[in-house]
């Protein structure tokens, strides 16, 4: 009889091992190694073929198929970020940090669904029912035909949507949820791998929706392991800060509709508003033009955004001069600190660099390389740019501006909220700048020359 192989996983990180130890080797957590045994293992020596299955239907890359057909909710933001509605049988996870708006979120969607004639189960393993009542109603959203269920049990919760036969079921949250054929805790790794499987294979069969939510851990990514991604449909993720009112719904994998999409909220004392224009809104508190104040021209997936890069230099008595980032990549400021000094002369040693994306935004195409660099000489020469002006485009590390994608998307965006001059890299051919004035500079150096005058 052949042997069965049984593998060692860490709880708190997924990583996998042959044997068990008390300390893992991977995120140094003690205590945390369980064993786990196959679920099935074939006979030795014998390979799955036709003898024991059946020939699967195979099909060429010209085979026509209807679009799948989709449900909007009424909440443009979430259709957008869904890529145009909810498909059925689709599953979806929806992670963010702990308070910031996930489940206030879902019972909106759940609520816009019901209303829009979808049948929805919302199955709350971390609240009880009269909470969820009493979020619905300080909501104003106790009419809606949702039905609630407060359960940890899967397989009570996968026996009731089966009799139900909903088109939407949510599940609050993936990690409080409890299959009873797992041997460990819930929330460990195994419970919530298990979970995720059977939730997303009831989803296949029976053309359901399902909504999950996961929880993150501190480095912002969902808790568990990354497989649970890979299972699903669509992933979400839930962004904000807790001194704005703005919450940015991100899409990163999205099987059915592009990715990097976003769908911007403003959270509000009647829930999660939507916001239609948030250029306007990023763009808000902009008063009067001070130095290390530009603003960027980017696009968040298909959709063109206004932000304000806010910077400040300031003398430091430390040997060590600070670094400070919010909203942008640490790795990438260090780079245009350092083509600044090398290729324009323009020195920031023994000075603190404060960077800061305006409204609690994150930015991460590297688009936005001229409007740091811009900000940062605005604020070291405390020299204002015109209110008018945006700013984009990539550096690269000879000090060349290299030109990006999607440019008459941008002038556009910046066109329509009144501003009259752009200043990007030459070659970019943008097309349809209406009334701009467009200023194309070849290398960092000019724009450091021409522009501000320094070097």
């Amino acid at each position: 009889m052949a042997r069965t192989s049984s593998t060692f996983v860490c709880q708190a990180c997924g990583n996998t091992t042959s044997k068990w130890s008390g300390r893992c080797d991977a995120c140094g957590a003690w205590n945390t190694i369980v064993e786990e045994v196959p679920l099935s293992q074939g006979p030795a020596g014998k390979a799955l073929g036709a003898s024991r299955g059946r020939a699967v239907v195979l099909s060429d890359l010209a085979t026509s198929e209807a679009a799948p057909p989709r449900t909007a909710s009424g909440l443009g933001e979430l259709d957008r970020v869904l890529g145009g509605g909810l498909v059925p049988g689709s599953a979806i996870l929806v992670g963010g940090d702990p308070g910031i708006g996930k489940s206030t979120l879902l019972l909106q969607a759940a609520a816009a669904f019901a209303r829009a004639g979808q049948s929805v189960i919302y199955a709350s393993g971390e609240e009880a029912r009269a909470q969820v009542r009493m979020r619905a109603q300080r909501l104003g959203l106790a009419d809606a035909p949702v039905r609630l269920a407060a359960e940890t049990n899967l397989r009570d919760i996968l026996t009731t949507l089966e009799a139900e036969k909903p088109g939407l079921a949510i599940v609050d949250s993936i990690q409080t949820m409890w299959v009873d054929n797992v041997a460990s805790a819930p929330g460990s790794v195994a419970q919530v791998r298990a979970a995720a499987h059977e939730l997303t294979a009831f989803a296949k069969r029976h053309n359901t929706a399902v909504i999950m939510v996961g929880h993150v851990t501190k480095d912002g990514q969902i808790a568990g392991p990354r497989v649970i991604e890979h299972m699903v449909d669509t992933v979400l993720y839930f962004e904000g800060e807790r001194g704005h009112q703005f919450r940015i719904l991100r899409s990163v994998k999205n099987r059915f509709g592009p990715a990097d999409e976003i769908g911007v909220f403003e959270m509000t004392g009647a829930g999660l508003a939507e916001v239609t224009n948030p250029s306007a809104l990023f763009l808000s508190e902009r008063g009067t033009p001070a130095p290390g104040s530009v603003v960027f021209s980017g696009i968040e997936g298909t959709r063109p955004v206004l932000v304000e890069f806010q910077a400040l230099v300031a003398p430091t008595p430390q040997a060590q001069p600070r670094r400070s980032v919010v909203g942008w990549d640490g790795g990438r400021l260090a780079m245009i600190l350092a083509v600044l000094e090398a290729r324009c002369g323009i020195p920031f040693a023994g000075l603190d660099v404060y960077l800061n994306v305006a409204g609690g935004m994150k930015i991460s195409e590297p688009a936005a390389d001229l409007a740091v660099a811009a900000a940062l000489l605005s604020a070291r020469e405390d020299v204002a740019l015109p209110p008018e002006t945006v700013v984009f485009g990539e550096i690269s590390l000879s000090g060349a501006l290299r030109p990006v994608g999607q440019t008459e998307n941008r002038l556009k965006e910046a066109q329509k909220l009144g501003f009259s001059t752009a200043i990007l890299p030459r070659g970019g051919k943008p097309v349809g700048a209406g009334e701009m004035t467009l200023t194309e500079m070849g290398d960092l150096a000019t724009v450091v020359g021409e522009v501000f005058g320094a070097g």
